[in-house]
């Protein structure tokens, strides 16, 4: 088997187990591909060769130890390259949140979830684009430049996590890990066709992920399939006394060995279906939506209705929360300082210099809603609408099992598209912000193509916690048919 064949977790995997390939021979591939295509798609901030090769060689020699005495324990992902979103810690590697303001930060410690899965064997190849702070819907927002989505280099890869999408439709790495604030991991995986799943609040460790929004930020995987995901995901979950937001929760057990949707109850909300959406993103929803149906899926009609209250209610906590997390970036406590003659000016003078502008929009958005006056009128309305949302969902899984919804109203658009208009922008969110005020997981992969030859695809959310279903859910949807399979002609 040739490095280059070798994409999947599971092949990769098997790949390795049986010597067919070696770990420092696919990861020399992975880097070779990311050298060749990222001039044009620019999907990674900072590659990490030397480290990759470093532990991709160290995986060899494990995988050799084992060969000789087949009764010492493999870790399960041993000599699996993967990225890692520009927003998580790796002791040792840059960390830019795909900002000026951290340009030269070198974290001494390693998020959570990248700590576990390295200790669960994967190489990591790199850091992947994101708008700064993770604070976008296109990538458009880094202040290194966007990534571009291989489907069409002239069209955006989604965002926040779009550099982690991108790498992965690429085909240069078999997984990345990417971050889910308001849809920041299914956006960016509906628009560069791959699976995408979004965890739970609570289920992943945030511990070592730069804080955008506190009560919203969570951790993701994206993959070519469910099925992928799902050989990832047990070994990044579980309490974590480092984040008191961590569940103690035993990692969930996922196995897809006989994946149905027979007797699943899919509820599908109206208030997803809205004037404007585009046709073609309709269609391939309704379309995937009746396969459930025929693979023995029940499917019901049902109502989420706060859901036009999502998009206000978002854009008034996360950029609060935003606001207070990234009051520490000043020139004094934390980051680089740009000089003036009085204290007030060195603040201006480093905060207005180095945040981009959608950070300054969104630190000023929440500085204004937290502020005395307007605390009760906006903050704590919000977050009273958000108690509603939560119940929407709550009433609503007591019926359906899952919920199936259209990921964003269009396919990807053209970057530039929408820089003159931040509302169109925040609008592209409207079908993911709810799960996240919500706090329950959900997942998005691929349903069909537009007439642009653009991906289409789905998300199915589910219960608090259960991740297992969705991805069961998912995978008999992927075995059924072969989106999750299509790659752009580049790749």
């Amino acid at each position: 088997m040739k490095a280059e064949n070798v994409m999947s977790v599971r092949a990769t995997l098997e790949a390795l187990r049986q010597g067919d390939i070696t770990s420092y021979d696919l990861t020399k591939a992975c880097l070779k591909r990311m050298e060749a295509l990222d001039g044009s798609l620019h999907a990674f901030l900072t590659p990490t060769p030397e480290l990759a090769l470093r532990q991709a060689d160290e995986a060899d020699r494990k995988y050799a130890a084992w060969r000789q005495d087949p009764s010492q324990e493999l870790p399960p992902l041993l000599g699996l390259p993967m990225a890692v979103k520009d927003v998580l810690a790796q002791a040792g590697v840059r960390c830019t949140c795909g900002s000026k303001i951290l340009e030269n930060f070198i974290p001494p410690y390693t998020a959570t979830s990248v700590e576990r899965l390295i200790r669960a064997g994967i190489v990591t190849v790199g850091k992947t684009n994101t708008d700064e702070f993770a604070m976008g819907s296109s990538t458009e927002n880094s202040a290194y430049g966007p990534t571009r989505n291989p489907w069409n280099p002239e069209r955006v890869p989604g965002g926040s996590s779009g550099g982690s999408a991108a790498a992965v439709a690429a085909r240069m790495v078999p997984a990345a890990l990417g971050t889910d604030t308001g849809g920041s991991v299914r956006q960016p995986a509906a628009f560069c066709g791959v699976t995408g799943l979004k965890t739970t609040y609570g289920r992943i460790s945030r511990y070592g992920l730069v804080a955008y929004g506190s009560s919203l930020d969570t951790v993701g995987v994206l993959a070519q399939s469910a099925e992928d995901i799902s050989l990832i995901l047990p070994h990044m979950a579980g309490r974590d006394p480092r984040d008191a937001t961590s569940m103690d929760l035993p990692a969930p057990t996922i196995d897809l060995e006989k994946a149905s949707v027979k007797g699943l109850r899919v509820g599908v909300p109206k208030e997803y279906f809205i004037e404007g959406i585009q046709t073609e993103v309709a269609q391939g929803v309704r379309a995937a939506i009746e396969t459930l149906r025929q693979l023995g899926a029940e499917i019901k009609e049902i109502s989420l209705p706060n859901t036009e209250y999502a998009l206000p209610v978002y854009y008034l906590i996360a950029p609060a929360e935003a606001s207070a997390n990234l009051a520490r970036y000043d020139g004094i406590r934390f980051g680089p300082r740009e000089e003036g003659e009085r204290m007030w000016e060195m603040f201006f003078n480093t905060r207005g210099k180095r945040f981009g502008a959608e950070v300054k929009r969104r630190i000023m958005l929440g500085t204004y809603a937290l502020s005395a006056g307007y605390y009760d009128a906006y903050y704590g309305q919000a977050q009273k609408v958000r108690t509603l949302i939560k119940h929407d969902f709550e009433s609503a899984f007591s019926e359906v099992d899952v919920i199936a919804a259209p990921v964003a109203p269009t396919t990807a658009f053209r970057i530039g598209q929408h820089s003159g208009s931040p509302l169109e922008m925040y609008l592209e969110d409207i079908f993911t912000l709810p799960a996240n005020l919500a706090g329950v997981p959900g997942i998005a992969f691929p349903v069909g193509f537009d007439s642009q030859g653009l991906p289409v695809s789905m998300q199915l959310m589910g219960p608090h916690f259960r991740e297992d279903l969705l991805l069961r859910s998912a995978h008999a949807y992927q075995q059924a048919t072969d989106y999750h399979f299509q790659s752009p002609e580049l790749a």
